[in-house]
């Protein structure tokens, strides 16, 4: 499957409808979850994004240990072998993509706990904000 056709997929042709859309996204214009038109904030998703990143940083860097105890002692015993050269250059390259996956990993970790950290503050900020505003209600209405 070409990336074209992959993106047609998940995005439907252009112009057309998107056939994704955000899991809380109720597809009116400025309707959040459940079309209320309120935006509901809950650090939970942002605080198990970041527990998830944390963990497939931990499983990068286990399966580059692992990939590289088992090509230990590879190249003595294939010494004067063409093929040994090509397994080691393999051996590198992977070693060097599981690095780089842990290590985005690791600041996408901070990244997502500093979000979650700030987005928490702020809600806490707002409601504390509008503690002494007096909102007006049903009896309020009939005075």
């Amino acid at each position: 499957m070409t990336n074209s056709e992959r993106w047609q997929e998940l995005f439907g042709p252009t112009g057309d409808e998107p056939a994704m859309r955000l899991a809380s996204a109720s597809g009116e214009p400025g309707a959040g979850a459940g079309g209320t038109g309120r935006l509901k904030y809950s650090k939970g998703p942002w605080t198990s994004a970041s527990g998830t990143a944390g963990e497939l940083r931990t499983r990068a860097e286990t399966s580059r240990s692992v990939l590289g105890r088992g090509h230990e002692g590879v190249a003595a015993g294939a010494a004067g072998l063409s093929s040994a050269a090509a397994l080691k250059s393999v051996l590198t390259s992977w070693e060097e993509r599981l690095q780089a996956v842990r290590d985005e990993c690791e600041q996408l970790k901070g990244n997502l706990l500093t979000v979650a950290k700030e987005m928490g503050e702020s809600e806490t900020g707002t409601k504390a904000s509008f503690k002494g505003v007096h909102v007006a209600d049903k009896a309020d209405e009939k005075r």
